[in-house]
């Protein structure tokens, strides 16, 4: 549980891998995704590596692949993560035999191409044949005497959007010496040079003599028209429509077959294509690990270094025992070697606290033991939300929503990706908080739940007071006076009573309650993250932190502001409904206290005062200590220790040798800057405090602004339809209530609910985070086959 509240204890890492063992287990490393690589070539150029050409050979593949990919008619494909369980590195499949597979499917696919060409050039002349057929018996007697005697045909097809401009250019340049017919045809018909489904005409040309048929020719070329041979009588257009019906019915049986081997052979290659392209991009990222590992001098060992959880040194031994071959002379083994860099940040999660590292993360990544947010935001982070967002009712309906996706959670990660947002605990955790704050407010809906029964008697005011019905009826407002004997019978047990709910002075009240219990809140969770500051300070061996920054930091804060909340307390405590109007404003107490001076107001206690003073005088003093002491104590230090005169180069350890190092770096220091730095936390914690207590108001402005907003929507929607108490008002009920349900949905739930989410996050960020938290760290990236890319996402196929 350790790894909970600070982050796990990194070493850094030697592996010493033999040649013939080195891919085996770098992959068992990759299944297991415990360590994180460091280039320890880092002058070496990318292209100068030693097996850049083996990459070269991974990218190659990948292209093939990719093409085989695009060949098929793409079928349902399986999630990324689960073809990475599935596929191992044993059975990589070779180049070779990518490569044939790539000639044998292009050669198939281009034959299919040619056969369709084809055919469709005998379906465009068998159309052809058949529509001029009517154009040639259609001509009169007089084309019947001409045609004996050299006429000559040029038939063909051309498209319908070029027909006017090819008639015109026609009897310009041949001056009327040729006879136009054309038609459409029937059905559009795929174009032969772009595949391009399109309209076409059938025409036939009649002309006389070489030069004139020159000019046709080069005409229907300049148009790109298809032309097909003209029979010259009807039984040579007999045969020629016999042999082009024969020849399609076979082009059609030899298309079939070559489609069902391409479809065969396609999905023979699917089956396997894919997990392929998996294996070949684990053998890319092995290979790009390798690279950054460098060989010894005899060429038979690789060496590499790797940052790796303490916890996990085990796990890593076994890895590269389960990776070595049987049969090596020397088994692969794990040094561990001293360093001065800082190691990354590991923070183990579960898919419950994923989501709140990831909204820590989201402000920076932690410092390496550095002491975690986490832990407390699972608890304070829905807290200060549902503070804003307290509706019981709309509480339930984010927890109902939370639950069902919680539910349909595991049908959900067959569906997407990894990408996906893992909220669905958080929003959980914020409703279920918003339902107790809502309790706490009694606001469901805007309506107050009277479950224990309320606390004032009206009936007992009719007895006091002697209200009659004429009272009633000639006054608009009354006044229910808690200090009648009788009136009030006590506290309301769980809550806020819910006579308030008809109280004329409700809002008062509220804005009164809300904006102290934001101080309170906001002064507790600011005062609990400079505590969480300590446990870094006693970690780090900085006991001097704790007397220096830790205790001016907690004085200044307490006798200042937690002061404020004191008198919060005592107030509530001390005066009851009886003396309220005798109770003296905390307000102007508190700022009768900067200027140390009692003023007219009425003490709320004996010796008030004198504990102000002495309580400004402190938070004054604070501020001294918090700028200067550090710097100074760390300059007398250093002026105390003897000078060290060993040179660190010549010791015979490591070990010694990273002491010695820490060592001087405690030691040089500039003084200027460390004043300046510890001169602009001053300044900035002690503006904080004032700032960030400000900050905390927003909890009573989004709450009092969301209970707002639910009365505004019941009052102007559903208190419409309830008013109506005839048969048809229930028919009218249906729609009220269906409007008033979208309004809280996309108005109360969605909008406020993530203005209160946004709140509540900066919050954390600025006002409690800021108190021990740098969040300046490297997250730690371990080599992990599951965190590759996944090329069905980059396709855009899933």
């Amino acid at each position: 549980m350790g790894s909970v509240f600070r982050s796990d204890e990194m070493c850094l890492a030697q592996l010493f891998l033999q040649s013939g063992s080195a891919y085996d287990c770098i992959s068992e490393l990759g299944e297991m995704g415990l360590v994180e690589f460091r280039d320890i070539n880092p002058s070496v150029n990318s292209f100068q590596r030693r097996f850049v050409s083996e990459i070269k050979r991974c990218e190659e593949m990948e292209r093939i692949l990719g093409e085989v990919t695009e060949m098929d008619t793409r079928p349902r494909l399986l999630p990324y993560r689960w073809v990475l369980t599935m596929c191992g590195l044993s059975a990589v499949v070779p180049q070779e035999q990518l490569q044939r597979l790539e000639v044998e499917l292009s050669e198939v696919a281009r034959n299919k191409e040619k056969l369709q060409r084809n055919l469709l050039e005998l379906t465009e002349y068998t159309h052809m044949l058949r529509i001029t057929h009517t154009f040639v018996h259609s001509r009169s007697r007089v084309s019947a005497i001409i045609l004996p005697l050299g006429c000559r045909f040029v038939s063909g097809l051309i498209h319908r959007v070029k027909v006017e401009a090819f008639e015109r250019m026609l009897w310009r340049v041949c001056k009327g010496y040729t006879i136009l017919s054309y038609a459409e045809l029937g059905e559009s018909l795929a174009d032969l040079d772009t595949g391009e489904i399109s309209k076409n005409v059938v025409f036939l040309i009649s002309f006389w003599g070489d030069q004139i048929g020159q000019k046709v020719q080069k005409i229907c070329d300049c148009y790109h028209c298809h032309l097909y041979p003209h029979p010259e009588n009807d039984e040579e257009r007999a045969d020629v429509m016999e042999s082009l019906r024969t020849r399609i019915l076979d082009l059609n049986n030899v298309l079939h077959r070559t489609e069902e081997y391409l479809r065969q052979g396609l999905q023979k290659a699917s089956e396997s294509a894919f997990t392929w392209v998996v294996q070949v991009k684990k053998m890319k990222a092995i290979y790009h690990i390798l690279n950054l590992s460098s060989f010894d001098v005899t060429n038979k060992c690789l060496i590499a270094e790797v940052w790796c959880p303490v916890n996990d040194l085990t796990n890593l031994r076994g890895a590269l025992e389960e990776g070595s071959v049987s049969d090596a002379t020397v088994p692969s083994f794990v040094n561990r070697i001293p360093s001065n860099d800082t190691p990354p940040t590991l923070l183990r999660t579960n898919k419950f606290t994923s989501g709140f590292q990831s909204i820590v993360e989201a402000y920076g990544v932690g410092d390496y033991r550095e002491a975690s947010p986490v832990p407390y935001t699972i608890i304070t982070f829905p807290f200060l939300f549902a503070v804003m967002f307290g509706d019981l009712g709309h509480g339930v309906v984010m927890a109902c929503f939370a639950l069902w996706m919680v539910w349909k959670e595991k049908s959900h990660k067959r569906k997407r990706s990894d990408n996906e947002v893992r909220g669905r605990y958080i929003i959980l955790m914020m409703g279920l908080f918003s339902v107790y704050t809502g309790l706490i407010y009694n606001d469901c809906f805007s309506k107050s739940l009277n479950i224990f029964g309320s606390g004032w008697s009206v009936r007992a005011m009719f007895t006091d007071q002697q209200w009659t019905n004429e009272t009633l009826q000639t006054n608009a407002l009354l006044t229910l006076d808690p200090n009648v004997t009788g009136v009030f019978s006590g506290p309301y047990p769980f809550g806020i009573d819910p006579i308030w709910n008809m109280a004329v002075n409700r809002l008062s009240f509220l804005n009164s309650y809300k904006m102290k219990m934001s101080v309170i809140i906001g002064v507790v969770h600011m005062s609990f993250g400079v505590v969480l500051s300590v446990f870094n300070h006693l970690h780090f061996k900085q006991n001097f932190n704790v007397y220096l920054l830790f205790l001016p930091e907690l004085l200044f804060l307490l006798c200042l502001f937690g002061y404020l909340v004191f008198m919060i307390l005592y107030k509530w405590l001390a005066f009851g409904a009886r003396d309220s109007r005798l109770a003296p404003s905390i307000l102007i107490h508190f700022i009768n206290m900067f200027l140390m001076q009692g003023g007219d107001n009425t003490p709320l206690y004996p010796g008030q005062t004198g504990l102000q003073v002495f309580l400004v005088v402190v938070a004054l003093l604070s501020g001294p200590v918090l700028l200067l002491g550090k710097p100074v104590y760390l300059y007398c230090l250093r002026r105390s220790e003897p000078q060290l005169y060993i040179s660190y180069t010549h010791l015979s350890t490591s070990l010694l040798r990273f002491c010695l190092i820490n060592v001087l770096f405690i030691f040089q220091f500039d003084f200027g800057d460390v004043f300046l730095h510890q001169a602009i936390h001053t300044i900035e914690y002690c503006l904080g405090c004032i700032s960030n207590t400000a900050s905390y108001l927003r909890l009573w402005a989004l709450s009092l602004a969301h209970a707002q907003l639910s009365e505004v929507l019941w009052a102007m929607v559903m208190r419409l339809g309830l008013r109506m108490t005839s048969r048809l008002g229930v028919l009218f009920l249906v729609p009220v209530f269906s409007l008033f349900a979208v309004l809280t949905v996309s108005i109360l739930l969605v909008m406020e609910g993530l203005s209160a989410f946004l709140h509540a996050l900066r919050l954390h960020w600025v006002e409690f985070q800021n108190k021990f938290y740098h969040g300046t760290g490297i997250k730690f990236a371990p080599f992990k086959f599951s965190t590759l890319p996944s090329v069905f996402e980059q396709d855009g196929l899933l």
